[in-house]
């Protein structure tokens, strides 16, 4: 409650999660995991459709949202080229107008990639990974949930109006995607 007795709400996160497609079941998972912790998700293959333009729709999640997810896999390390690369560059290039404080990246490794010799912006490295095996829920996802959850954590309040944790493909043309 407020001071003046008005019932005060607390905004809830946004998160782009960002997937190569040859992750789209775990980062499936993942979307309910987070789902299940009382954030709303804004999945592509339910959002998007034909005529949309995604990219700068993407782009704009990305500057908008609260925190960024790359989904890190053998998949990603083994692509030398993908639109994922791009969608982290940018997420990596808008903590450059952060304070070192805020927590804004929050990787996820669903395999045995770690952060050392891993093929991520620099800015990647120099923040903590959750380990997601096959995008499966755990005691590390369940814990970044509520420190995202928590206002102390929020670095803004701007949010996706009722999307507010987006996930995309990467690497992959609008036309291949289903729902695109």
């Amino acid at each position: 409650m407020s001071d003046d007795g008005t019932a005060t709400t607390t905004p809830t996160p946004s998160l782009f999660v960002s997937y190569a497609s040859e992750d789209r079941e775990a980062a499936r998972r993942l979307r309910d995991a987070i789902a299940e912790h009382g954030i709303e998700v804004w999945y592509d293959e339910d959002a998007l459709t034909g005529g949309d333009a995604w990219d700068q729709k993407i782009r704009r999640r990305i500057r908008e949202c609260d925190y960024f997810m790359p989904v890190i896999s053998h998949a990603t390390e083994a692509r030398r080229e993908g639109y994922f690369r791009r969608e982290w560059r940018q997420a990596a290039e808008r903590t450059l107008d952060m304070a070192d404080d805020v927590m804004f990246i929050v990787p996820v490794s669903i395999d045995d990639i770690t952060e050392a010799g891993s093929r991520v912006p620099e800015r990647f490295h120099q923040v903590h990974w959750t380990k997601c095996p096959e995008g499966e829920a755990n005691a590390a996802l369940e814990e970044l949930c509520h420190r995202m959850n928590r206002p102390g954590y929020m670095p803004s309040t701007s949010g996706f109006g009722s999307c507010n944790v987006v996930i995309a493909p990467i690497g992959d043309s609008p036309a291949s995607c289903v729902g695109w």
